[in-house]
């Protein structure tokens, strides 16, 4: 199946799934999406950027919020709302368009921390018993398929993810709530600053 690219197409998708009588430009559910996360996707403080995140894990990320798994915080205030009405189809729809939106570096951790977290990401923590994030997010943490791009994300954003499975929030992302209880607060602050920084 020849896979759709242009993002006028996949507009057209979103419409249709949607049945809005809007233009593309006009969409009010992509409107819906960048009130928080950005006009270009880049996020906020308290919302992911989603630019240039992989397709697979933004629709895996919808359909959770609409089934509750992602039971954070901000996903049970923002998302489960959001998401409680969105078939499949169009999850996929969304996915597509902000997958092939260009993605940048949010640049916004601690520098100094900088060194300490790329060594975190490429070698693991061995003593922990905590595998290179190497191993599943890629080299420049770009994420594969329904594993996410860790590259340029929020500081912020990140930090707090993996400090709420530290906490029991989102239980079933496997193996991410073993992984986030062997880091300490510091190598946590340390990881988030390095990927911040990604490209």
């Amino acid at each position: 199946m020849k896979r759709i690219t242009s993002k006028p197409a996949v507009l057209a998708i979103i419409m249709a799934c949607v049945a809005s009588p809007l233009s593309a430009q006009e969409s009010l559910p992509i409107r819906n999406c960048t009130w928080c996360h950005g006009s270009s996707a880049q996020g906020y403080t308290s919302a992911p950027r989603i630019a240039g995140q992989t397709h697979r894990y933004i629709e895996n990320s919808l359909l959770s919020f609409k089934s509750h798994a992602r039971d954070n915080p901000a996903s049970k205030q923002y998302m489960w709302g959001a998401a409680a009405n969105l078939s499949g189809e169009t999850a996929r729809g969304f996915a597509v368009y902000f997958s092939e939106l260009p993605a940048s570096p949010a640049n916004d951790g601690d520098e100094a921390l900088a060194s300490e977290g790329k060594s975190i990401y490429v070698e693991g923590r061995p003593a922990s018993n905590v595998v290179s994030c190497i191993v599943c997010h890629g080299p420049n943490a770009e994420g594969f398929e329904g594993i996410p791009r860790l590259g340029g994300m929020g500081h912020d954003y990140l930090k707090r993810r993996l400090e709420q499975w530290n906490e029991g929030y989102h239980a079933a992302a496997e193996p991410m709530p073993r992984i986030a209880k062997r880091l300490s607060a510091n190598e946590i602050e340390a990881l988030a600053s390095y990927l911040s920084f990604v490209r």
